[in-house]
């Protein structure tokens, strides 16, 4: 336990150190700056006002920056260390292939979760400086959306970085999925349903096994518990479970999702050649 927790802390202070997460951290704290300076609190757009409005807007911002900051940032993780020879020194020591992996896992995890979160706990304090009505439900909902969909994408980094020796070829792969997930896999799927080559059901249950999807959906549904901006798809997702039970899963699943990524990295990462 205490060689993990060496490991993480190695890790969270190494990345502190680089470039990537000061740029990391100014790109969503900034980002709550801006909202505020531009009076997305003042102003009402669709019923949606105050820190409402601006949490909406900065989850759906998320949505796109926070995997691929997570999957470019991370890649190099096992496959850095391993280009340049760190890992062959880290393991001369007396840890363990599962108290390195693991601890990776999760000094890396700390770096790439507290900036997020820090920036919503910033509009939080400031709205409350301001007297603005404190959404804490959609906080507190919001807060664990960021962690499942953080840990999703941590486990597919890992993965990728466990298998891959190059850290060019690693950044290539995170991209690639990043852009799979975001744009080829909803044009793919709304081809399909168009040309109605499978249920409609069939086609919905496949977009919602993306991680990006789920959680755009799951957010959607705090501000629209019947979903009336999806159109038809809002009918299926809710006559097949509650909105609550729907939020409830679009949590677990990338959680889980991200562990299975994550423990088959471990399992290649243990067979492969080390160095």
């Amino acid at each position: 336990m205490k060689n993990l927790s060496l490991i993480a802390y190695l890790d969270l202070k190494e990345s502190i150190r680089a470039k990537w997460f000061l740029v990391y951290s100014l790109v969503f704290g900034g980002l709550i700056a801006l909202f505020f300076i531009a009076g997305v609190t003042e102003s009402q757009v669709m019923g949606f006002s105050g820190l409402s409005r601006l949490l909406l807007m900065y989850i759906q911002i998320t949505i796109v920056i926070l995997p691929i900051f997570i999957l470019i940032t991370t890649v190099r993780s096992i496959s850095g260390d391993r280009d340049n020879h760190i890992l062959e020194y880290m393991l001369s020591f007396p840890i363990s292939l599962k108290q390195y992996y693991w601890g990776k896992i999760i000094g890396r995890f700390i770096t790439v979760y507290l900036p997020v979160l820090f920036a919503m706990i910033i509009a939080i304090i400031y709205g409350a400086f301001k007297g603005a009505e404190i959404p804490w439900s959609i906080f507190f909902l919001y807060t664990g959306l960021l962690f499942a969909l953080s840990s999703a994408f941590l486990g597919i980094a890992f993965f990728i970085s466990s298998f891959v020796k190059s850290s060019e070829v690693a950044l290539g792969i995170a991209f690639f999925i990043w852009i799979f997930l975001l744009a080829f896999i909803d044009i793919a799927l709304i081809s399909l349903m168009m040309q109605e080559r499978f249920s409609t059901e069939l086609i919905i249950t496949i977009s919602m096994m993306n991680p990006m999807e789920i959680f755009r959906v799951a957010a959607i549904s705090l501000f629209d518990p019947e979903l009336t901006v999806m159109g038809p798809v809002a009918y299926y997702i809710l006559d097949t479970m509650s909105q609550k039970m729907f939020v409830f899963l679009s949590i677990g699943y990338p959680v889980i999702l991200g562990l299975v990524f994550a423990t088959l990295g471990f399992v290649v990462f243990k067979k492969k050649d080390l160095v």
